[in-house]
Parts: C-alpha cells; sequence; structure tokens
C-alpha cells in the first residue's frame, strides 16, 4: 500500500489527530462516575461501551485526516486493515511467530504443569464468563489495536516513512498507559512507586505496540494484530525471577529455550511476515 506524503503542517495535523485520539480514548475510560475500582465488574461493563464507542468513531478521524487520494485506490475498511483475503494466514503465521518468541515462557508452564490446564474445557467455559478475562483477552486488545494500530498507523503513514511510523506510532500507546498511575495511587501505592511502575509498563507496551504496529504494516491485516495482542496479554511479562528456583540443570536447559526461541524469531519475523503471503502489495 502506498501513501503519499503530505506537507508539514499536514503532517502536524496527523500527528495530531492521533494525540486526540489517544486522549479520546483514555477519557473515555474516566466519564463514569464511580468509586469502584477497574476490577469491579460494574467498571468493566462501563468501560467495554467506553471503548466501544471509541471503536465506532474512530474510522471517521481516519477518513477526514487520510490523503483523499489515498482513499480513492482503498477503500476505508482496506485502509483499517479489516479485510478477508489472506485472513486466515494474518491469524496463523503472526501468532505462531509469536508462540516462537515466547518458548521461554510456554516451556516455563510445561515445567511447573500450569501448560495442562488449557485441555481442560472447564477452564474456557469459566474464563469466558470471567469479566477481566474478558476485558483482558478479548475486549482490550479488539479496542486497542483497532485505535492504536488501524486507526493511527494509517494516517501516520503519510508523514513518515514505513518504520519510522512503526516506531512513532507506539509512543502513543505507550504514553496511554500513565493512566494507571491513578488508579494504582487509588489503592494506595505512593506516588514515586506508582510512576516507576507505569513507567515500566510504558516501556514494554511500546515494544510490544512496534512489533504490533510492524506486523499490521507486513500483513495488512488488522486481525494480525489482535490475534498476538490477545496472546501476549494472556502469556503476560516473562517471570524470569522463577528461574531461581529451578534446579542447575533445569535452569540451563529454560534459559538455552529462551535463547533458542529469540533467536529462532528474529530468524522467521522477516519470512513469515512476507506482505505478499497475506495478498498484501506493501514491501519494506
Amino acid at each position: 500500500m502506498e501513501y503519499k506524503f503530505i506537507a508539514i503542517p499536514d503532517c502536524l495535523l496527523s500527528i495530531g489527530t492521533c494525540f486526540v485520539l489517544s486522549a479520546i480514548f483514555i477519557s473515555s475510560l474516566y466519564v463514569w462516575n464511580s468509586h469502584h475500582d477497574r476490577d469491579h465488574s460494574s467498571t468493566i461493563k462501563k468501560r467495554f461501551l467506553s471503548v466501544f464507542i471509541v471503536m465506532l468513531i474512530s474510522p471517521a478521524f481516519v477518513y477526514f485526516a487520510i490523503n483523499k487520494e489515498t482513499l480513492e485506490k482503498r477503500t476505508l475498511w482496506h485502509i483499517l486493515g479489516l479485510r478477508t483475503d489472506g485472513l486466515l494466514q494474518a491469524l496463523l503465521l503472526p501468532l505462531f511467530l509469536t508462540m516462537v518468541l515466547f518458548t521461554g515462557p510456554i516451556y516455563m508452564q510445561r515445567y511447573n504443569g500450569s501448560l495442562k490446564m488449557y485441555a481442560d474445557p472447564s477452564y474456557w467455559t469459566t474464563n469466558i464468563r470471567n469479566l477481566i478475562w474478558l476485558r483482558n483477552h478479548i475486549v482490550a486488545p479488539l479496542a486497542e489495536e483497532f485505535t492504536y494500530r488501524s486507526c493511527m498507523l494509517p494516517i501516520l503513514l503519510q508523514c513518515f516513512s514505513p518504520m519510522t511510523a512503526v516506531f512513532v506510532c507506539p509512543l502513543f500507546f505507550g504514553a496511554g498507559h500513565f493512566h494507571h498511575v491513578i488508579e494504582k495511587m487509588k489503592k494506595g501505592m505512593k506516588f514515586k512507586h506508582a510512576m516507576m511502575v507505569s513507567c515500566f509498563h510504558c516501556f514494554y507496551t511500546t515494544i510490544f505496540g512496534i512489533y504490533s504496529a510492524y506486523l499490521l504494516l507486513r500483513t495488512g491485516h488488522f486481525a494480525s494484530a489482535f490475534i498476538v495482542h490477545a496472546f501476549c496479554n494472556h502469556m503476560g511479562f516473562p517471570e524470569f525471577h522463577e528461574l531461581v528456583n529451578y534446579e542447575k540443570k533445569q535452569k540451563i536447559l529454560a534459559c538455552t529455550v529462551f535463547v533458542v526461541g529469540f533467536v529462532l524469531w528474529c530468524l522467521f519475523l522477516n519470512p513469515l511476515t512476507e506482505p505478499t503471503l497475506f495478498h498484501h502489495d506493501l514491501h519494506l
């Protein structure tokens, strides 16, 4: 997909549009007058409604901010990555690639026995009725990827090179997580500690955002970013501290698996995201 670069004033408009979109997304979480924390069922339901409304209005920002010549070549839905051609590959290949990256954590789950729970039907039937699980694995990845990737990346591609846009886009996503400082302080955490935790959260969400934006850019599919986000939310940040409790041989083996997984991910990253596999015409 080719984007025509626009003048500096219009480029500032693109960045401003992304900033406004991010502000609207975060603000929508706090429009409700509630004394409950983020994990309370009433809070979760209200925030579900908020982010779905934001998802409905976000394409309008893209429509008005995107270069009209681009809209003449592609439909708005195609620009947003909502298309069917290459959909199966877009779901399976990025997920497999990300599982390779998480080979170490998956091995740790096998070692501690938690990997078996996925074969238990009750695990799925219980979680599908759990609002926190639905938020973390379905709604949050759906809303965040659509707003911060599908809507913002096409806008930024107008004034940045593809790889620069991939690095700029996640800055809005990472910075958006600083709102958790408020919630942490409400739970009694001191400001300094809350800021340190949020800075770390901002850092690794920005790193993930770069990866997610790259997948969307290469595959041209929103589905790729969504499925990978859901998987990463499930796995969480690798719990490296657990390795100290392993026996020496198991510790060496686990560390080796981590390294091998990362090396294989680096080797497979470009081949498994080759745009032609997804019937996408953007070549990097």
